[in-house]
């Protein structure tokens, strides 16, 4: 009897199947099946190894299987109710639930039946308790949400009685006879780490979202059409034809023993600093974290490139994930990614991760160049449908990201992309699987989301494992970001990952922190040793932090800066308590009234705007204005243009340096942002982003010529701050709304102190600046003292305050350390971060916000889009039309993060009634302007001005 219930048994209706209903041993094989392809052709040596370890070489062997049993919970009258139809045939070959209701069935979900299956069958066949333990959470766990043991009890006749017990074994030996593999064997299979548990968990779910495309698994009715040789061909071909692969072959990186891996990648001599990173990553005994704190122009990039091929041959890594602050700052990073690719592996996929990037060409013209048949693209670009939370309001969830059909979203318009690898197959591109592209660029958010206990949380963990990953500019981390991002190192360390932190102005005690991150990961406790973590004697500097025979270890190294340093005057700009814009502007015209280039960094988009109004009357065209508050193409089109024009001398093709120009910025020119000017003017702001922003001044070398003789001395002139006397500190609340008095007091002791003496050798100053800056020694006249030792009280208490915050977010948190299993892992409050925007708005510790699209209404009736091309009376044209379609994409924008526009805009914005058959536009609100750029929304005028961007009346800062 069991044996018919493999024939009648279903696991996919005919809706889900693809027109024909699709019996569950084929998907069960269907997905063994694949996962072989996943162990064969995707995973890193490295996962393949640490699997073998705790399986005595068999660790193919046991994850086919367990993919194979991922769906063995639908063999239950909970589950196989659920369709009319197909319930009568299977209660017709003997099987039954007489008194199991339907409400009974949808408390029961097939995923927790099928832990319930496998903890009660498996010790029978002589698994031991402790792999049981470890395995069961990974199927309980494939939709995402892994329960703890108390979320399984059995309810009786709705898990099954009478002869389903007895079916559900022969689901689980049937899988693993046509496997081939010794089922009681495997049982002793020892407990893998947490870190590696969650990569499992989530290789399992890639593998059930690849064999659940009807596209390619098409439903099989007939049992004997069912085999695993079958379903092995069905999986290849599905394979082939998606275009999967995994990252480099480890012969393609460069020789551990390679004299200089920089000349080798990049051409160029290795610099002193370069050259010390590659070493201490050489001398690591395997993963561990490589902290290289070096000033703007030292080449950190390329050494972090050089240094991961070390550690990736040394651990078995095949590829990277590369994080930056800043969706901005993640753009030019990904043209230095695909360049050092070229030479490592070209054929190896990349993919850029964030929610804008189909705004920038190169990436634009990559993805051009692959099919998207077969996989629907109903996604952002980097593969989060549904956590923009639009999915359950406008009634568009989709399970596998697999159900509809559709062109691409709109994307900017490109040519041929430059030489080098190509854009990641588009499955890697569907709903919540950015990171399983082999290497991927993107902002840091996707590795502080990995962080956090969301559903499907596990899938961003199997694409990070079997990488090295690098983060960029980690002192823009505060205190509320940088819980998530320990929290990612813990992981990491656990699943054997190399990191490598890059910073110019890294706190001592942040870098104290994020070795014990690391090493609480690896050693799996809470308390660990740092007494011989070194302090740097030296700027640059490189600090390796791993283990070593169970215990922690750490190397440190100094070198030699590239570049001699240069004074720079610091002198404090003369204004009123006011702060009136208009001063600044004046500063701005004495300074490049004749000629120069100027960077004005302010601290508020209102200030930006403000002190932009005021420079356009008197410099025209020769004055841009850049913020977050542009659409998404219009910023995108100033960043490129200032760059280009303000950009390193001698690029080829690169616009001749302008007589005059002044940019005027918020805190987008703060990071990664390759700008030379002559002159910067910034307000106040914590010391280590003043040093960033003097990174823009005098950036590259030039001809004296090129700079006006007023100019050639680098000099930074401070805004937002007045000073009279020993009183204390004044400075516009914004920018205290922003960074808080505590430190913007001491940084403003700093500046005094420069501008009253020679001012600042950079980058000679920049770590004792920073240090004095973030420590606790007293700073300022004596009539400071009570201002700065309340201003410290109240940080302390919010720094705090923050840290517990972040702590209820937190995927485990430092009180999870040393589990053995995954078992309650989305217990308590996982619904909380249930949408994208709420996640982004939880690890940035910010209030939640929209983007929107910005429309005009006709006068006429209908819609128009920002330029006054018409969209048709229901905005139909951005669908039917390319060049309209772009437009309106590229007038995306995200509003501010006030809790009275974020409510307003989720309650009243949606899509226009035209946009349905657009994947993207589809699930985007349109905020519909009137003829003066104007509209209303949560109690504030909003007006888009093509010179200031967006503009926001009360509570706008």
């Amino acid at each position: 009897m069991e044996s018919l219930a493999l024939g009648v048994v279903w696991g996919k209706s005919a809706e889900k199947g693809g027109g024909s209903m699709h019996l569950l041993l084929g998907h069960l094989l269907d997905t063994a099946a694949v996962g072989e392809l996943v162990w064969d052709r995707y995973l890193a040596p490295v996962i393949r190894e640490r699997l073998d370890a705790v399986s005595d070489g068999q660790g193919r062997a046991l994850f086919a299987l367990v993919c194979g049993l991922h769906d063995v919970g639908k063999a239950t009258p909970a589950f196989q109710m659920k369709d009319d139809g197909l319930a009568a045939r299977v209660r017709a070959a003997g099987f039954d639930w007489k008194s199991v209701s339907p409400q009974q069935g949808r408390r029961w979900h097939h995923a927790r039946a099928g832990a319930v299956i496998l903890r009660g069958y498996l010790p029978q066949v002589g698994w031991s308790r402790q792999a049981c333990n470890w395995v069961w959470p990974l199927v309980a766990g494939h939709h995402g949400r892994i329960p703890g043991r108390d979320r399984l009890v059995n309810p009786g006749v709705a898990h099954g009685v009478g002869l389903w017990p007895q079916a559900q074994q022969a689901f689980v030996d049937r899988v693993a006879a046509d496997l081939g593999v010794d089922l009681p064997g495997l049982g002793e299979a020892r407990t893998p780490s947490r870190g590696d548990q969650l990569t499992l968990s989530g290789l399992i779910i890639m593998a059930d979202w690849i064999a659940s495309d009807h596209t390619h698994f098409g439903g099989l009715s007939d049992p004997t059409k069912v085999s695993m040789a079958a379903a092995r061909d069905r999986a290849r071909k599905a394979w082939e034809e998606l275009g999967l692969r995994g990252g480099w072959r480890r012969p393609n990186l460069v020789p551990v023993d390679q004299h200089d891996l920089v000349r080798h990648r990049f051409g160029k001599a290795a610099r002193a600093a370069q050259s010390a990173a590659v070493e201490l990553a050489r001398d690591m005994p395997g993963a561990g974290l490589l902290i290289l704190e070096a000033p703007m122009g030292e080449g950190k990039t390329e050494a972090a490139f050089a240094a991961a091929e070390v550690l990736a041959a040394k651990v078995g890594a095949d590829g990277v994930y590369v994080g930056m602050p800043t969706q901005a700052t993640s753009d030019p990073m990904f043209s230095r990614v695909r360049a050092w690719l070229a030479a490592v592996d070209v054929e190896v996929p990349i993919g850029l991760l964030h929610g804008r990037a189909r705004f920038n060409p190169e990436w634009a013209a990559l993805r051009s160049q692959i099919s998207f048949a077969g996989v629907h693209d109903d996604l952002d670009d980097f593969g989060m449908t549904d956590d923009y939370g639009m999915g359950d309001a406008f009634g568009l969830g989709d399970e596998f990201g697999v159900d509809g059909e559709g062109r691409a979203g709109a994307a900017a318009r490109s040519e041929a992309p430059p030489a080098g690898p190509a854009a990641a197959a588009d499955w890697f591109l569907g709903a919540k699987r950015g990171l399983l592209a082999p290497v991927t660029v993107g902002t840091v958010d996707q590795l502080l989301h990995a962080a956090t206990r969301t559903k499907h949380v596990m899938l961003r963990h199997a694409g990070l494992a079997g990488r090295v990953v690098i983060l960029d500019e980690v002192h823009a981390y505060d205190v509320y970001m940088a819980q998530f991002l320990f929290e990612a190192l813990r992981w990491l360390a656990d699943s054997g990952v190399p990191v490598i932190v890059l910073s110019a102005t890294l706190p001592p005690a942040l870098r104290e922190q994020l070795a014990r991150a690391y090493l609480q990961g690896a050693l799996q406790c809470r308390d660990v040793d740092l007494a011989a973590l070194p302090t740097p004697d030296g700027y640059p500097s490189t600090t390796a932090v791993f283990t070593r025979g169970g215990e922690p270890d750490f190397a440190g190294v100094s070198a030699q800066p590239w570049r001699p340093s240069t004074p720079v005057n610091v002198r404090i700009l003369d204004e009123d308590d006011a702060f009136d814009p208009r001063t600044v502007a004046a500063a701005v015209t004495r300074a490049v009234g004749d000629g120069g280039c100027a960077l004005v960094v302010c601290n508020t988009v209102r200030r930006a705007q403000d002190v932009y109004a005021e420079l356009a009357a008197a410099f025209g065209a020769d004055v841009v204005l850049l913020h977050s508050r542009f659409t998404a193409a219009e910023r995108a089109h100033r960043t490129a243009e200032v760059v280009d024009r303000l950009g390193p001398p001698g690029r080829t093709g690169a616009a001749a340096r302008p007589r005059r120009l002044v940019v005027v910025a918020t805190q987008v020119a703060e990071q990664s942002f390759d700008v030379d000017v002559d002159v910067l003017i910034t307000d106040l702001a914590p010391v280590d982003l003043l040093l960033q922003r003097v990174g823009r001044l005098h950036r590259h070398e030039r001809p004296s010529s090129d700079r006006p003789a007023n100019l050639r001395g680098p000099e930074v002139i401070v805004s937002g701050l007045r000073l009279t006397g020993e009183d204390v500190p004044r400075y516009p609340g914004g920018s205290r709304a922003v960074y808080g008095d505590h430190l913007l007091l001491r940084a403003a002791a700093l500046v005094a102190d420069a501008a009253k003496g020679p001012g600042w050798s950079i980058p000679e100053h920049v770590p004792g600046l920073v240090a004095t800056g973030y420590g606790d020694a007293p700073l300022g006249p004596p009539g400071w003292a009570d201002a700065l030792a309340a201003a410290r009280t109240a940080w302390e208490g919010d720094e705090a305050r923050r840290r517990v915050n972040a702590s209820a977010f937190l995927l485990a948190g430092e009180d999870r350390l040393g589990l053995p299993t995954l078992a309650g892992l989305h217990d308590n409050g996982t619904a909380a971060l249930e949408t994208e925007e709420r996640v982004a708005a939880v690890v940035r510790d910010g209030e939640e916000s929209i983007e929107v699209v910005l429309v005009r209404r006709a006068p006429a009736g209908g819609y128009l889009t920002l330029s006054g091309r018409r969209l048709g009376p229901s905005g139909e044209v951005a669908v039917s039309d390319d060049a309209v379609l772009e437009e309106v994409v590229g007038s995306v924008i995200r509003l501010p993060a006030v809790p009275e526009l974020t409510a307003a805009a989720r309650a009243t914005l949606t899509p226009l009634p035209g946009w349905g058959g657009d994947p993207w536009l589809r699930r985007t609100r349109a905020l519909i302007l009137d003829d003066q750029h104007a509209a209303t929304l949560g109690g504030r005028d909003l007006r888009y001005d093509n010179n200031l961007g967006l503009v926001v009346s009360a509570g706008n800062r």
